[in-house]
Formats: structure tokens, sequence, C-alpha cells
């Protein structure tokens, strides 16, 4: 015997035993100890599911004694007595784990009837139908969660019952079509478990009792968990509760509703309520309820109550809250309280109501939002009321909602979009060359790749819409045609997707476009005022840098230069200077870069006006910008089967596959690329170079501010570091000569490898700051190919958790994060003051960012649309880690 208490009366809970008691046993303790009115019960504690689980599914002889105590208490205090043939205890038996997971678990009411206690509840009441109704319901939940006998078998009986009668609605039937259903329904289930329903209530308990906890691990739950990312181990605790009718007439009823609108944050209750029903009802379907600002006529005094409870409720826990309620034969109880779910919209309305009414103080309102819910503001959405033709779903890739026309081709896709057509670009999966197309399009559908693939990465950048990994797509690029089973679309047709929830949708679907409220500018400026992290954008042209900056960013903390190079015009000239034989040549084809490189640099310094700018030079191998080798091979051979086809045409195809095959690369994540490339060919990084510069000098001359910071990629050594420092000044010493401009900048690199972290205090002496490369760190520390990995095993991985997170999304902080400390910690060793920040998609991410400011990083770096959640993020770090404060969801 441990004599560990496992079993708690409401009035021995408190709402800060969470943890042990579950979200809903907690509330129903406090609600108990401040006297409001909640039926009296117990809490079967979390800590007696896991003894259930570690006891391979068994109740333990301990645990039911003390379920034995506490039902004597309730008999005790309800007047009532379990099995009782003349005044049965009837009660509830519900989950309640420590996190709220609506419609998760499962629930059991009306337990301790049979056959006797039936009659007796008939006796009781004098009202035969409500009895008989009861017993049903009962008989119905309690065959579909304990013994397993779908919902659906009884719903059909039921049917069946209305049918013989002539009538449409359950209140419609008599006490003699109730006993006639719970005949049928006892029969069902003796044909479909071979047993009989059970007639003992404290057999019928301990079934309940181990249903609920079994269902912990039911399916759906075990979803939501993943979704919501709780964590398993946490296990559910039981509530029983003495039963209250809101189907014993017109003087009873049922509802549930929130203390504001869970939709808008307008403080007004809001909710439904249903006239002779139990609970079950309300959102059954079964009956269309009332909105629960009727009840202020149908029953007046239970409302001025309900109105009175609720403002109370919410002064109690600080924030809005989600009330379950019943009304018996005039009288109110609340049978449970919980922080309501809510909208983003909604969240952030009422975190800074609360603050303005001074229920909550601004770091409690910081901490209420989940950053995450950000992104759904600040992108178009769907139409709440739209209807939903919905055909498959992918990897939520990039939040937001769009509709337009079926192109696979980018250059159809920028065609069409220049002629004012919006396009839905779909493809297998997108690559570099792409990039005209992706911008071109109002979202982004692909079938394979991952959250963090290429399609995924580009459109969060670009704020666009996109669904990756959508593998019930068959999509024929020849044929210009997309197979979801039978289903058949073709180009042109009209598709809509929503980035938020991975949906694919056939037709138009209305969207609603982002409205920044005054609240929401409001939260975010106190953000700003708690934060010490800066948050930076990563942006590659002056739209994406004016984007960044409306949304607060505080500098570009990476300008990929090799996007500049992926304009359809610029294609051509690129191709030339890798094509090029020569020195000459390659040299020529460069002059032609540099003033277009110039020109984009210049209007990103404009938007910028004088923030940081940390430009990478040229990361890809070079054969990113030469036409795929396969699909090169499929033309050439069919041009040398045609006779009629252009030989100097054909010759310089030719040329150009044996350039491909030549740079060609087995592995190009670990291949010639970075800095690599201004080794072997450092006058592409002069050009680069001196593009940066001579931009920077004409906002100088005009008297604009701008601070660039030129960036190395992919440096492993000290020495490729030393060597393309010393190329950067020989640049800037020739531009400063000839433009007579002194231009303040600095060097520094791009820590992508492991070596890098590890011998940052020999780098850290030619750099002027770092700029952790989380993507690539993740992938050179792990060995994954971040693709390959998404697509073949890294999802098995997660579920089976063998990996807690994907280390693409979340930081990795025990591997990466780790590499990142000593890269920090070595650094500064030799540069005190050495500028660190992030610049993968970690920068985005709230646990990554958590951990950028435990790390001492000076910034983050993210998508444009993501600067928001970062300095959200940013702040609730400061006030996580300064009090240790728990958000209470």
């Amino acid at each position: 015997m441990t004599n560990k208490k496992m079993v708690y009366l409401f009035r021995e809970g408190r709402a800060d035993m969470r943890k042990l008691l579950g979200g809903k046993g907690a509330n129903l303790a406090e609600m108990t100890n401040v006297n409001l009115p909640v039926p009296p019960g117990f809490t079967i504690s979390t800590e007696a599911c896991k003894d259930f689980y570690d006891s391979r599914e068994s109740l333990s002889t301990e645990l039911m004694e003390q379920v034995g105590s506490a039902i004597k208490q309730l008999e005790k205090e309800s007047g009532k007595v379990l099995g009782d043939v003349k005044n049965p205890l009837l009660v509830s038996v519900r989950s309640g784990s420590v996190f709220s997971m609506p419609g998760m678990m499962d629930t059991i009411l009306n337990l301790g009837l049979n056959d006797q206690t039936t009659e007796g509840l008939k006796e009781l009441t004098q009202n035969p139908r409500f009895a008989y109704d009861c017993y049903r319901r009962f008989i119905q939940m309690f065959g579909d969660v304990v013994l397993g006998v779908d919902h659906y078998h009884f719903e059909m009986i039921i049917n069946q019952c209305k049918e013989n009668k002539g009538v449409s609605q359950d209140t419609e039937l008599t006490a003699e079509d109730w006993k006639w259903v719970i005949k049928e329904f006892k029969r069902l289930i003796a044909k479909r478990t071979d047993t009989e329903f059970p007639q003992d209530p404290n057999m019928q308990l301990k079934q309940a009792i181990t249903a609920v906890f079994k269902s912990w691990n039911n399916q759906r739950a075990k979803i939501y968990r993943k979704i919501h990312q709780i964590p398993d181990d946490l296990g559910t605790a039981v509530n029983i509760q003495l039963m209250v009718f809101g189907n014993m007439g017109n003087d009873s009823g049922t509802g549930v509703a929130f203390t504001r609108n869970p939709s808008t944050g307008e403080n007004e209750l809001y909710g439904e309520f249903l006239i002779n029903a139990q609970g079950e009802d309300v959102v059954a379907g079964v009956r269309t309820p009332q909105e629960i600002h009727q009840l202020r006529l149908e029953m007046p005094e239970i409302y001025k109550q309900f109105q009175e409870i609720s403002e109370q409720l919410e002064q109690h826990y600080k924030d809005m809250q989600d009330i379950e309620f019943t009304v018996e034969r005039g009288r109110l109880y609340i049978l449970q309280t919980r922080a309501g779910k809510r909208t983003a919209q909604a969240a952030v309305k009422i975190a800074v109501s609360l603050v303005r009414e001074g229920i909550i103080d601004q770091h409690q309102a910081l901490l209420r939002i989940d950053p995450d819910q950000l992104d759904q503001m600040l992108h178009r959405r769907l139409d709440p009321e739209a209807q939903l033709d919905v055909i498959a779903k992918g990897l939520p890739a990039s939040p937001g909602a769009a509709s337009g026309q079926i192109v696979f081709d980018a250059d159809d896709a920028e065609k069409k979009a220049n002629h004012g057509e919006a396009v839905i670009l779909v493809r297998p999966e997108t690559t570099p060359e792409d990039i005209h197309g992706i911008l071109a399009a109002q979202g982004i559908l692909t079938s394979r790749g991952g959250m963090t693939s290429h399609a995924a990465v580009v459109a969060r950048g670009m704020g666009k819409a996109c669904v990756c990994g959508c593998e019930q797509l068959k999509i024929d690029l020849r044929q210009k045609e997309v197979y979801v089973g039978d289903l058949k679309l073709s180009e042109g047709d009209l598709l809509s997707i929503d980035g938020s929830t991975g949906k694919v949708m056939k037709g138009e679907v209305p969207l609603i476009d982002p409205e920044l409220s005054d609240e929401f500018k409001e939260l975010l400026s106190w953000a700003d005022e708690v934060r010490t992290l800066q948050v930076r954008a990563n942006a590659d042209n002056p739209n994406d840098s004016s984007k960044a900056r409306e949304l607060g960013a505080e500098g570009i903390g990476l300008c990929r230069t090799e996007h500049m190079f992926m304009e359809p015009t610029r294609i051509p000239i690129v191709q030339q200077m890798i094509l090029a034989e020569t020195l000459e040549e390659r040299t020529e084809a460069l002059q032609k870069l540099l003033p277009v490189q110039q020109n984009d640099f210049k209007e990103i310094f404009d938007v910028m006006a004088g923030l940081p700018v940390n430009i990478r030079l040229l990361d890809p191998p070079l054969h990113e910008f030469l036409p795929n080798m396969e699909e090169l091979l499929v033309e050439i051979t069919k041009m040398q089967m045609d006779p009629q086809a252009d030989h100097r045409e054909l010759l310089r195809k030719e040329a150009l596959l044996r350039k491909v095959r030549s740079l060609h690369e087995f592995n190009p994540m670990l291949g010639h690329r970075g800095c690599r490339l201004g080794m072997i060919y450092p006058e592409i990084y002069e050009m680069q170079v001196e593009a940066i510069l001579l931009a920077a000098t004409e906002c100088v001359q005009k008297g604009s501010p701008v601070e660039p910071e030129i960036m190395i990629p992919l440096v492993g050594h000290v020495n490729e570091l030393k060597q393309m420092r010393a190329l950067v000044f020989q640049v800037a010493e020739r531009v400063q000569k000839q433009t007579g401009v002194t231009v303040s900048f600095t060097v520094g690199t791009m820590i992508e490898v492991p070596r890098a972290a590890l011998t940052a205090q020999e780098i850290a002496n030619e750099a002027d700051f770092f700029s952790f490369g989380t993507n690539d760190l993740t992938q050179t520390t792990f060995g994954y190919s971040r693709d390959d990995a998404e697509g073949k095993f890294l999802h098995s991985y997660i579920d089976q958790k063998i990996l807690p997170e994907n280390p693409f999304i979340v930081m990795d902080q025990e591997g990466v994060g780790e590499l990142v400390r000593i890269g920090v910690e070595r650094g500064r060793k030799t540069k005190p003051n050495l500028k660190t920040g992030i610049c993968g998609e970690h920068g985005g991410e709230k646990r990554s960012i958590q951990f950028c400011h435990e790390a001492g990083l000076n910034y983050v770096s993210c998508s444009p649309f993501r600067v928001p959640l970062a300095r959200l993020s940013a702040a609730q770090a400061v006030i996580r880690s300064s009090k240790d404060e728990e958000i209470d969801r």
C-alpha cells in the first residue's frame, strides 16, 4: 500500500493544482471554494492515470477504495445513494487534462441508471418521459464510449423510431417510445458485444473511469496533442460530479457561453442555450439552440444571475471564460469554466482590453498571445462563412489563403499575372528557377517537399500562401493536368489553398483582407519596450524591405543576392557568366550584372534609411542557375531525331549540357558553394562588393545614412575568411579612389558548419559579426539533407518520437543550439562586443527565439511577415526569463 492520495473532493482542490487535477478539476475546485453553484463531486488525479498506464491499463484496488469513499461523501451531501431504487445517485464522468482539449476525450452522463433505478427516478420525478430519456442517453453514451458500439448504430434506432411515429424531433418522442428505444439499444449491445448491458452501478463506474483514462490515447486526442504541442505523458484527470438535469421541463435548460465574443473580442456575452435539454444536445446538432441573449426573455432571473457569475469568473481568472451551465427546475448550476479558445484578432483585443480595464498588466497581456496566432492577422484568410469543397490536404507551409487559376509553369504564371489574372502555381516541387513564378502567383501548391522546402521558405519570405507535400496530388506537367483521386483539374481551372491549415479546395473561395487593429499595434509597442533582442528581416528586394519596415523590422539580417539573379531578364546574363570559357568572357558578363545589382542595393538602402543591411555574397552552387540536366538531355535527344532542327541551336544546347555535366555535384549542399565560389572565382565576389559599395556611395553623396554589412557565406576555416576579407577591402580601396567617397561598412561571416562554431575564437579575428545560418547548420550538424529528410524519414522520426520536433522548424537546442552557444562564447573571447544573430527559419519561431535571448544573441532575422511574431516572442523571452511566469491558456 502506498497510501498515495489520488482522489480529491472539489472542496479539497485549488486553482494551482492544475497539473494534478487537470484544468477542469482545478477550476471546479476553485469555483466550489468561492461558493459558486457547482454540483458537488470529486476528481481522480492525473497521477492515477499515469499509474493506470504503468499497471497495464488496470485500476488499482487502492484507487477504487478512494473512489468508494468519495462516492460515500457525495451520497451524504446529496441525500442520494448510488444504486438506490427510490432515490438514486446519478453522476457524470468526464475527462479533464492539464491543457484544454475540447471534445478530444470521452464523457458519460447519467451513470447509475439501470432498469430498477430508472423506475425509481420515474416515481421520484413523476416524469416517465424524463426518466426513460435519461436512461436511453446513458445506454447510448456508455455503449459508445465504454463498450465500443459506434454512436451511429444508436442513432439509426432513434431515427427508425421517429419514422415509425411520423415525427422529426427527439423531443416529440414519448415515454413509451423511449422504452422501445431502450429495449432496442440493449439488444444492439448484446449483439455487438456478446454481453448484456451492465446493471451494477459500481461496475458501470469502474468501467467508465477506465474508458476515460483510455481516451487519453485515442487517435483524435493524440492528433490534437501533436498539433498543439501538448506532452503525451501528462495524462488526464477524471471528474465525477452529481448530475443536474436540464431536460426536466420548460423550467430547465442547458447552455455554453463565453464572457466575450471569441471571434471579435467584443465585451459581450456570446453563446447558446436550449430549453429542456441535456448538455450534449447543444453541440450535437439535434436541435437548433437559441442565442444566449434570448435567455433574458425566457428566464430573466437566471440570465441576470448567470451574467453576474460570468463577470465574477472573468475577474477571478483574469481572462475570457468559456462556461457550461445547466438550469434544473429554475435553479442555475455552473458545470465548468475554462479560458476560452479565440481567434488571433479576438486574443489581441481581449488582452489589450483587459489591460485597459485594469484586470491584468502589460506583461501578462504579452504572455496571453501565442505568437504563432499572429500569422492569422497578417495574411488574407478564408471567409469563415464560405462553403468549402476540400479535395486534398498538405502541409501548412506558409500562412494565408489564395484563389486563382491553376498554372503548372513559372513562365506561364508570370505571363498570366502580367495580364492581371490571379494564379496558383502547382508544381511537384519548386527550384530557384521558379522564383519569378512564385513572385507572380497568389499561392503555391506542391506535391513534394516539407515545411522548409524551397517553396515553403521562399513563400514565407514573400508572404505568399503555400501548401507543400500534398501527396494526394498526381501532377502531369506534360498534359498540364492534376489528379486528386478520380477528380481531374486542368490548367485554367480555379483552385483555392489555405496555407494556415494545408487545405486545398476546388473553385474560388471568398477571402478577407488582413486588418491591423489599433490593439495589435499597441500590443507590439509594449513588446518593443520589453524586448532586448533586435528583430531584423530576411529581404532580397525593395518590396520585401518595405513590408519588413512596415511591420517593425530594425534592419535586414539576410539579403540573399542569388535571388536578385533569378529574374527572367537576368538569367541569360548569369548563364553567360557561368558558361564563360575565359576570365575575360566572365568579366564581360559580370560587368553587365554590376549596374543591375548596384541599383538593387541602392533601392534597398533607400528603403531601410540607415538601418543595417546584411548582404550575403553569392551562396548557391552555379549549376542552380542552369537548366535541369535531365530536361536538357530530353530536348537534345528530340532535336537529334528531328531532321528540321536548327543545327546551331543543337550545338549550343550540347555545349550547355557539357557545362551542366561539368558543374553537376553529387552533394550540392556540401559542394562548390558559398565562400568556395569566391575563392575559385574571386571576380564574382569582387563585382558584388563593388555593387554594394557603389550603391552605398550614392546614398552617402546625397546625404542618406547607410549601414552595409558584407557577409561571407559558409566559412569553415579562418583562412577562407581572411582571404575574402582582404578581397573586400581591396575593392573598397578601389571604389574609394574612384569616387572620392569613404563608406563605412563591416565584414562578417555566416556560421553554417560545425567547424566554424568550434573555431569561432580564431574566425572572430577576421569577423566584425557572426550570423548563424541555422538552416544549413542544422543540415551539417545532423548530417541530414533537408529536403530528402523531410520527404523520406523525418516525419516518421517525429511520429516515433525519435526526435521531439522537426529540427528545421524548431531549433535543436542540445546539438545545433550548443554549437551556437559555443560560437557566441568563443567569438566574444576574441572580440567581447562581437555582434551575433541568426538568420535561418528559426529566427521566426517562438521557442527558438527564447533560446536566442538566453544565448545572448544581439538579433534574430526572419521573413517580413514573421517580424511581429518575432517582436512578441522576444518580449515574452524577457518576461519568462526574469519572472519565470507560466502561460495559462
